[in-house]
């Protein structure tokens, strides 16, 4: 298990912040040290610069906001996948929230690295769903990204270009239907029953953000995922 010491002080380093408060022996520069093993002096360290960014008038800076966020009960009707399905009645960010559904509009992405620090996300790459990326495995892709999954993990996208739609279940086991665009973060919790597609353009760029090894293999919804331990911690939290 490594330490996020590291992407603290590229924190600290990118906003200009007081990093010698905290890293007295390191130069401030681009080039950072590899990732240290977490022994307990470095794991304090880590905490203090937490405490301080949450107290920095920069971090205070870094601005999110919901209001661009639009979700609404999916319309069931027959039809591409990728249209709209809008059946008129919106839900609100409140409302996903008490899923677990966790939905930021982040045009700096520096936000974005103080949200990874904060829930300890250390690892990220891209991934761009088009067929001009993917070539003829792209329509069975997609397929495969509507059927209905839980993963045994969070599920952190950060759409970079592109639109698409992630459809998660409520507590009446109704669609939810969730709009993102450029910019847009969504969290989702280990155990929600899930998917996704894209829009009619056939394109969405996104940032993949992680702790360790993620555990994304899709897990089609089943009897059987009824006594899966991730599926029975999500529905004790939040559907009972």
């Amino acid at each position: 298990m490594q330490c996020c010491l590291p992407l603290a002080y590229e924190f600290l380093v990118a906003h200009k912040l007081d990093s010698k408060h905290f890293f007295p022996s390191v130069s401030v520069s681009a080039k950072l040290p590899p990732p240290p093993l977490c022994t307990s002096s470095t794991h304090l360290k880590y905490l203090q610069v937490k405490r301080f960014i949450h107290h920095s008038e920069e971090y205070k800076s870094l601005t999110y906001s919901r209001a661009k966020m639009k979700a609404y009960i999916y319309d069931n009707q027959p039809g591409d996948q990728r249209l709209p399905h809008d059946s008129g009645t919106p839900v609100s960010p409140e409302a996903l929230e008490k899923l677990g559904v966790l939905y930021y509009h982040m045009p700096a992405v520096s936000a974005v690295d103080a949200l990874a620090l904060e829930r300890g996300y250390k690892n990220r790459d891209e991934i761009t769903v088009s067929p001009d990326k993917m070539g003829d495995v792209y329509e069975s892709k997609v397929k495969s990204f509507f059927a209905e999954h839980l993963h045994e993990d969070e599920e952190i996208r950060y759409i970079r270009g592109g639109k698409g739609f992630f459809d998660v279940r409520n507590k009446g086991d109704d669609w939810v239907r969730i709009e993102l665009e450029k910019d847009d973060l969504i969290i989702l919790p280990p155990g929600i029953y899930h998917r996704f597609t894209t829009d009619e353009t056939n394109f969405v760029q996104a940032m993949r953000l992680f702790k360790d090894e993620p555990k994304w293999t899709p897990l089609n919804r089943s009897d059987e995922l009824d006594v899966n331990h991730h599926r029975k911690e999500y529905v004790s939290h939040y559907l009972a």
